[in-house]
C-alpha cells in the first residue's frame, strides 16, 4: 500500500494515546514530535508539516478534546480531520460542461505516465461514469507517443484523434473539437506534449493549445514516487496554466506519500485521481477522507463496497453465501471466489482497507503475489471433479498425482488442503456468530494463497 512507512510510524504514535481516560499537554507534545518526524519522513514539504502540527496541537490541548470521555479517542478524531483537509477535505470532481463536449487537458513531465493516464481516465469515464470519451493525440514531438495512444485505444475499443506528428498541436486540438462534436463524444481528452524539464517552449505552446481547446479541466500527471519534487512540478505548471486538479500516478509504489500529502496545501490545486497499478482500470477518484483513514488504520469500507459492486457477481456471491451457510462449499466455488477476488485488484490492497486489518494477527505483513494465485490454481484443476467436492477422499497416492500434474511439490498440495480445512471451520464460526450461537475463537487462519 502507498504510504506505509508513513502509516507505520503514525499508527505507532496514536496507539500510545488511543486508550487513555485523561490527555495532558506533555502527551500531546511527545506525541506531535513523533508525527512531524513520520511526515518529515514521507517527504512532506517541511511548511505543510509545521502548519499541521501547530493545527492539531492546538486543537488537541483545547476544551473540547480535554474534558471528553475519551479524550484519546478525541486527539485521533483531531489528526483524522487534519488530516483530510491537508488533502483537499473532500473529493473534488470531475467538471462536466454545460455544452458537450467537456474538454480534458493532459500535461505533465516526460515519463510521468501521462499518456497511459489519458486511457485510464477515459476508460475509468466509460466504465463508470457512462460516458463517450474521444481521445486526442497532440504529443507530436516524443517518438511513438501517438501510436502508443493509438494502441490504448485500440486495447479500449475507443477512438484516437490524430493527425500524424507535421500538424501544430493547435490545429490537432481545433480539429479533434470538431469532429467531437459531430460525432457526439460528451468527453475530449487531448494528451499533450511533455519535456523533461519544464521550459518557455513547452509552456508557449500548452497556453496557445489551452487558448484554442479552452479546457474545462487541466490536469497535471505526477509521478508520486518524485517525492517533494512532484509538488515543485505542480506549482510551477500552476503558475503557468491554472491547474484543475493533479493526478498522482504510481501511488502504488514504494513511495513515501509526500506528493499526495503536500500537493492541494502548496499549490491549492486538489488531487483528482490516483494511478495505483500499471493496468487500464487501475485509476480511482482520489478521496481524501478516505484516504486519511487508511492511513490511520481505520481501513477504507467505502472503496472496498465499491470494487465489490463493481466486480463481484451478485447471483454468484449470493449462492456463495448459501453454500457457505450449509457447509458446502467445495474447491469449484473457491477458484470461482478466486476469479471474483483477483478481479477487485490485488489482495494485499484490499486487505489494507478492512478497519483494523495492520492490528489483525497474520494479516498486517501480508504479501500475495500472482505466481502464488497461479500455483494454487494448478493445484486445484489437477484435481478430479470428485476431488474438489469431496477433498477429505484425498489420499497419498492421489496427492502424488495431483502434484505430478500441476507441477508444484506434494508439500504444497498438503498446505493447500489443511488451509482449505481451516477455511472451512472458520465459515462454520461465522455462520454460528451470524446464528448468535458463538463467538470466533483463535486468531485468523491464513487463506490458502497466503
Amino acid at each position: 500500500m502507498a504510504f506505509e512507512g508513513l502509516a507505520d510510524r503514525l499508527q505507532g504514535s496514536i496507539q500510545k494515546i488511543r486508550g487513555k481516560g485523561k490527555v495532558t499537554e506533555s502527551d500531546v507534545k511527545e506525541m506531535m514530535r513523533e508525527v512531524r518526524l513520520a511526515l518529515l519522513e514521507a517527504d512532506v514539504n517541511f511548511k505543510v508539516v509545521k502548519d499541521f502540527v501547530k493545527r492539531v496541537s492546538e486543537r488537541s490541548v483545547g476544551q473540547e478534546v480535554m474534558k471528553s470521555l475519551t479524550p484519546g479517542q478525541q486527539v485521533i478524531k483531531v489528526v483524522q480531520e487534519e488530516l483530510t483537509a491537508l488533502m483537499g477535505g473532500e473529493q473534488s470532481r470531475i467538471a462536466v460542461a454545460n455544452r458537450p463536449p467537456t474538454v480534458i487537458m493532459m500535461v505533465g513531465l516526460q515519463g510521468a505516465g501521462k499518456t497511459t493516464t489519458t486511457g485510464k481516465l477515459a476508460n475509468l469515464l466509460r466504465k463508470k461514469y457512462n460516458r463517450k470519451p474521444m481521445l486526442v493525440a497532440a504529443d507530436i514531438y516524443r517518438p511513438a507517443a501517438i501510436q502508443q495512444l493509438e494502441t490504448l485505444g485500440k486495447q479500449l475499443s475507443m477512438p484516437v484523434f490524430s493527425l500524424g506528428d507535421q500538424v501544430s498541436p493547435v490545429e490537432i486540438a481545433k480539429q479533434a473539437l470538431q469532429k467531437a462534436k459531430e460525432e457526439h463524444h460528451d468527453y475530449v481528452i487531448i494528451d499533450t506534449a511533455g519535456r523533461l524539464h519544464i521550459d518557455e517552449t513547452l509552456m508557449g505552446e500548452l497556453k496557445q493549445v489551452k487558448e484554442v481547446a479552452k479546457p474545462d479541466e487541466i490536469f497535471l500527471v505526477v509521478d508520486a514516487m518524485t517525492g517533494q519534487d512532484a509538488v515543485n512540478v505542480a506549482s510551477s505548471f500552476n503558475e503557468q496554466l491554472d491547474l484543475t486538479g493533479v493526478v498522482l500516478t504510481k501511488l502504488d509504489g514504494d513511495t513515501r506519500g509526500g506528493a499526495a500529502l503536500s500537493v492541494k496545501a502548496v499549490t491549492g490545486t486538489p488531487i483528482k485521481f490516483v494511478g495505483l497499478g500499471e493496468k487500464l482500470d487501475q485509476l480511482e477518484p482520489f478521496h481524501p477522507e478516505r484516504m486519511a483513514s487508511r492511513i490511520l488504520g481505520m481501513g477504507d469500507v467505502l472503496s472496498l463496497i465499491e470494487k465489490a459492486q463493481a466486480n463481484v457477481d451478485t447471483e454468484k456471491a449470493k449462492e456463495l453465501e448459501q453454500k457457505m451457510r450449509t457447509m458446502s462449499f467445495t474447491f469449484d466455488d473457491f477458484l470461482d471466489q478466486m476469479e471474483q477476488v483477483k478481479k477487485m485488484g490485488p489482495l494485499d490492497e484490499l486487505l489494507g482497507m478492512m478497519p483494523g486489518a495492520s492490528k489483525m494477527k497474520g494479516l498486517k505483513d501480508i504479501k500475495v503475489d500472482d505466481k502464488q494465485l497461479a500455483h494454487v490454481e494448478a493445484i486445484i484443476k489437477s484435481m478430479t471433479k470428485l476431488e474438489k467436492q469431496q477433498p477429505e477422499i484425498i489420499n497419498a497416492s492421489r496427492k502424488k498425482r495431483i502434484a505430478r500434474g500441476s507441477g508444484r511439490p506434494i508439500q504444497e498440495v498438503n498446505r493447500l488442503l489443511k488451509q482449505f480445512e481451516e477455511m472451512k471451520k472458520m465459515m462454520k464460526q461465522m455462520t454460528q456468530m451470524t446464528k448468535g450461537k458463538g463467538k470466533r475463537k483463535g486468531g485468523f487462519p491464513k487463506l490458502p494463497f497466503m
